[in-house]
């Protein structure tokens, strides 16, 4: 026990044996100056006085030090102290009495030194228990006081104004942590509930109001700087109809994240800053794990691409399920190596392997195929930035669809049992080179399920939230430049998931297993992209077209206004899975043998014109319309 402790308990033993004595003087006092009925005398008799100085004077502290320590009061932090500390203080208290009484009864009594009355006691115990808890809680009201106080002067301290949203357990533990912080650098000034009984009462010394609508008018009037959602049990529609005022305010935002366990007066305990991903307002997935782990556990995974966005989080995600072992093939060394050092830390029971090579580099892809023997393929690897890819469509075409070939070929030719194609929703009637490559690739697959015992799918799904170059990172740079933000067009909606979010449903449409089909993921309701920027500005703690400019610039060649998931065709034979997030879709029929054509001029076609390559792409994706021809005396490739 350090010096500062020891000295907090014997100074809390001298209060409560002052405490004690007082209790008995005021006591006497008080019953012998009639100020309680059935007192006979004004002044104190002798024998009052004899009985106390020479007994209860040495007994009831002797007493009380035995029970307050046996209830443990000197090791508690009363700074923290809740509803069970009260209550352990009432009850030690009237122990102490109790005993008292009995000692008076048993040795006191038969001396016929004097004749007390119960309510003598009764008189001494109140006292005592008002003067003990104020000797352990006047330190809170002194606390409570100040703070009364600091919300008027924290306008012009510096002081951060804090809006609460919730008085439940998560809020009331904020509002503690916020108060009993020893950094006061935040001040609790409101709690915003739901709830209308708990209108107009105080939640440790600050306001609750039940004007959940009108979160835009309180922060204005109570000048609130930070707005923390304390609501982690709220339902989806709750939690969107909070977030969308709140970010109408110009207020910074942080979050109790679902599931999160906040602690007593842990302040930064799960509360963290509110992201794009709340905006999306998306349930929680539900997987069937049992499906998810018959069959990836004990099986050897390899990723194309593993080392980006999806790749990565497929490693995460896949060695929750005890494979036996992870291949990553990737052609960036970089980011391999960085994802290498994080799956030997996170799962270090995972053999974890990472092969630097291409996937147009059939050799390079077979020796990793010879060598791990893997049992489930999932491809990743891809050219996907759609204005790059309209400058350099020959790369687009031999990375995306021939290294898609070659790593369904290897797949088929060395017995894996699933090969899973992630692609996207640009593959649909595709204006763009990114897309129209993903269709073909989409085509292959559909082709190399025609024949062996490999289970070829493909996963479709839009945009996914955070993945390298995202439009989000691209708001965020332009955001923390002072912008302006650019926006292609007012119009422009895309669909949105968050990585975790798209891995966890390829992992369980992968495990459906029916091959040659299309798994489209459901992306909920597409976003427009205007108010995704707005929203961006206002998370940042500014105000868009005030701090922030957004303006508007004409659609770059191959872009979209706005996205589709399935083909006209594909409706048509959409089903609805065991996973109301996924939909399965039977694609149309094709020529196998004239696709195997149109393939090998397509290959040829990447080292002549951009016209060439463009007609064979219409030839094979008929919905395709078209790249930009500005070049096309232009050849493609020189090689």
């Amino acid at each position: 026990m350090n010096r500062e402790r020891t000295g907090k308990i014997f100074l809390y033993v001298l209060c409560d044996i002052l405490f004690i004595e007082l209790a008995f003087l005021a006591a006497m006092n008080i019953w012998y100056t009639g100020a309680v009925p059935g007192a006979h005398t004004i002044a104190i008799p002798n024998a009052a006085w004899i009985w106390w100085s020479r007994y209860m004077a040495i007994a009831a502290p002797i007493v009380s030090l035995i029970v307050f320590s046996l209830f443990k009061l000197y090791n508690n932090l009363w700074k923290y102290a809740n509803f069970d500390e009260i209550l352990k203080i009432f009850v030690s208290t009237t122990i102490v009495f109790i005993i008292l009484y009995i000692f008076d009864w048993l040795f006191l009594s038969p001396k016929n030194i004097i004749q007390l009355s119960r309510r003598f006691l009764v008189i001494a115990w109140m006292i005592e228990t008002i003067l003990f808890s104020f000797s352990r809680l006047g330190y809170r009201a002194l606390r409570r006081l100040l703070l009364y106080f600091s919300h008027i002067l924290s306008g012009k301290a510096g002081v951060k104004r804090i809006m609460v949203i919730g008085a439940g357990l998560a809020g009331s533990n904020i509002v503690r942590g916020l108060i009993n912080s020893r950094i006061r650098d935040r001040i609790p000034v409101i709690v915003v509930e739901k709830d209308p009984s708990m209108g107009n009462t105080l939640l440790m010394g600050v306001r609750v109001v039940s004007q959940i609508d009108k979160i835009e008018e309180l922060a204005e009037k109570y000048k609130i700087d930070e707005i923390i959602i304390a609501t982690p049990n709220s339902s989806n529609q709750e939690l969107r109809f909070i977030i969308n005022q709140c970010t109408q305010t110009n207020c910074t935002l942080k979050i109790i994240p679902p599931e999160s366990d906040i602690s007593d007066g842990a302040y930064n305990t799960g509360v963290r800053d509110v992201n794009i991903s709340d905006l999306m307002y998306r349930d929680e997935v539900s997987l069937d794990n049992r499906n998810i782990s018959d069959y990836l556990a004990n099986r050897a995974i390899l990723i194309t691409g593993g080392s980006g966005s999806i790749g990565s989080e497929l490693c995460r995600q896949i060695a929750r399920f005890k494979p036996r072992l992870i291949v990553i093939y990737d052609f960036y060394e970089n980011s391999a190596f960085e994802l290498e050092t994080e799956m030997e830390s996170q799962f270090p029971q995972i053999p974890f392997y990472v092969r630097i090579g291409s996937v147009l580099d059939m050799e390079r892809i077979s020796e990793t195929f010879v060598e791990f023997k893997p049992q489930v393929v999932f491809h990743a690897a891809a050219h996907k930035h759609v204005h790059f890819l309209e400058d350099s469509p020959s790369e687009a075409v031999l990375n995306n669809v021939f290294g898609t070939l070659n790593t369904a070929r290897c797949a088929d030719k060395y017995h894996a049992e699933r090969f899973v194609l992630i692609s996207t929703d640009k593959a649909v009637n595709p204006p763009n080179i990114y897309g129209a490559t993903k269709r073909v690739c989409e085509m292959i697959v559909q082709r190399m399920s025609e024949s062996g015992a490999t289970k070829f799918m493909t996963v479709r799904f839009g945009n996914v939230l955070g993945s390298n170059g995202s439009i989000v990172h691209k708001f965020k740079w332009q955001i923390a430049n002072g912008g302006p933000v650019t926006v292609t067009h007012p119009d422009m909606e895309r669909f949105f998931m968050t990585i975790p979010e798209a891995c966890q449903l390829v992992l369980q449409a992968a495990g459906l297993g029916k091959t040659g089909r299309i798994f489209v993921l459901n992306m909920g309701t597409p976003v427009n992209i205007t108010e995704l920027a707005r929203n961006l500005i206002r998370l940042s703690g500014l105000k868009p077209d005030k701090d922030i400019k957004i303006i508007f610039t004409q659609p770059r060649p191959g872009e979209k206004i706005k996205e589709e998931l399935l083909l006209d065709s594909e409706k048509e034979n959409m089903q609805v899975t065991c996973n109301k997030k996924i939909f399965i879709t039977k694609q149309p029929p094709i020529d196998s043998k004239q696709l195997d054509e149109n393939l090998k001029q397509l290959y040829n076609a990447c080292y002549g014109s951009r016209e060439t390559l463009n007609k064979i792409l219409k030839r094979i994706v008929p919905n395709y319309t078209g790249m930009d021809l500005r070049n096309d005396s232009v050849e493609v490739m020189s090689r």
